[in-house]
């Protein structure tokens, strides 16, 4: 993030509709705590209604409160090990358009650039068969087959098949000069070096989870059909959101999201207000609202871009985190995940203030999202059982093996 001797940028009378000048934040709390304080009103009377159609995502900055809930997103973007994002709460308060209103925030990957999503590393691991004709010429002749794109959004929705999500036979690659069958890539391969997101996780078939379940481990996936097979890349940031009261999830699929945050409705009066407002000059005029923050959108951009770019100085030292461990002991957690889970999260937060060195203060601002719910009380109640039967043949074979008494 921006150091605190950097000078803020002039003010400058913007005219109505143009964007405001980027504004700099000092830390990441800042950036999550910003509130426009701009005139939305006035501005949209002066543009009136632009008659827009096309969808547009809500302003990530122009959400209200719910900063647990954008801290946890932005963490996952600045470092993708923090094992993805569970969102937990009721209807309406805001986790589908958080997520979706990330888009203006996302980062710059390099993509594979041909329709089968062929890549160079491909050819390094499986040879040049493992890439399609026109790619496996590509490469002979020295020409990229990635280029750089910028991380997309891949939404899985509830009534995907299981075809859809892993790759079904392409029809298409019939009609190509050698004539080869080729499986069509899934949701999950397009959702390589992307955010998956998922709507009411909580409902989807047990089939479908499964599939994520083994992608997200792996990193990859290998689909069948027939004679033949393809293996994918996987690596997406999972994040997923759910109403409990429509339904437990189950603990496999819980176990994958590294932070989970329980996301309640606004309590400040004032801010539900707030919320009106801003909701209501968006579904008047979207872009208008989407242009009073595009410079503090662009700002966010920047300093996420830096913080991802720092990251890989960030380090945890070994005393803080055996501190760390011994209170993931007292809480009674199994998961390995959830040191893993805490301490990159720990070091994302460090690296959005452009810091080396991760603190306790550090750990404390992630601790609660990291390790809640993963404590399982049919578990400690099979440990307990467990013990009883330990105990009891501990006695038994102590009794075999101790030497018989002598007759008198």
């Amino acid at each position: 993030m921006t150091t605190p001797e950097s000078a803020p940028l002039p003010q400058i009378n913007n005219l109505p509709g143009e964007a405001q000048p980027a504004r700099q934040f000092r830390s990441l709390k800042e950036l999550l705590d910003f509130a426009s304080g701009k005139e939305l009103a006035k501005s949209m009377e002066q543009m009136g209604d632009s008659g827009l159609a096309e969808p547009l995502p809500f302003p990530f900055l122009a959400l209200v409160g719910q900063n647990d809930m954008k801290l946890a997103l932005m963490l996952g973007l600045i470092n993708p090990n923090v094992g993805g994002i569970l969102l937990v709460g009721p209807r309406g308060t805001g986790k589908t358009t958080a997520v979706r209103s990330l888009l203006d925030l996302l980062p710059q990957t390099e993509r594979s650039t041909c329709y089968y999503g062929c890549l160079p590393e491909d050819i390094e691991t499986g040879g040049i068969d493992a890439v399609c004709p026109e790619c496996a010429k590509k490469y002979a002749e020295g020409q990229p087959l990635t280029a750089s794109d910028r991380v997309r959004l891949v939404e899985l929705p509830l009534n995907a098949r299981l075809e859809d999500v892993v790759g079904g036979i392409d029809e298409r690659a019939a009609t190509l000069r050698d004539e080869r069958m080729r499986i069509k890539r899934g949701i999950l391969a397009q959702a390589d070096k992307n955010l998956l997101y998922i709507d009411e996780i909580n409902l989807l078939s047990d089939e479908i989870i499964d599939a994520i379940l083994d992608a997200a481990a792996q990193g990859i996936y290998t689909v069948r059909r027939g004679p033949v097979s393809a293996t994918y890349r996987a690596r997406f940031v999972l994040i997923g959101s759910m109403n409990p009261e429509e339904g437990k999830l189950r603990p496999q699929i819980l176990d994958r999201f590294g932070l989970r945050v329980v996301v309640r409705g606004l309590e400040n009066p004032d801010e539900r207000l707030e919320a009106y407002r801003r909701v209501t000059a968006y579904m008047t005029n979207p872009r208008a609202l989407i242009n009073q923050y595009a410079g503090e959108i662009n700002a966010a951009n920047h300093e996420l871009q830096e913080a991802r770019a720092h990251l890989r100085h960030v380090r945890l030292s070994d005393d803080l985190a055996s501190q760390a461990i011994q209170l993931i002991q007292k809480m009674g957690i199994d998961s390995l995940r959830a040191e893993i889970t805490w301490f990159e999260a720990a070091r994302a937060y460090a690296a959005a203030d452009a810091r080396e060195l991760v603190s306790a203060q550090d750990l404390s601002a992630v601790a609660r999202m990291a390790l809640r719910l993963r404590r399982s009380a049919f578990m400690a109640e099979y440990f307990n059982q467990q013990q009883d039967e330990e105990t009891e043949l501990e006695n038994l074979l102590n009794t075999l093996a101790a030497p018989p008494e002598r007759e008198k």
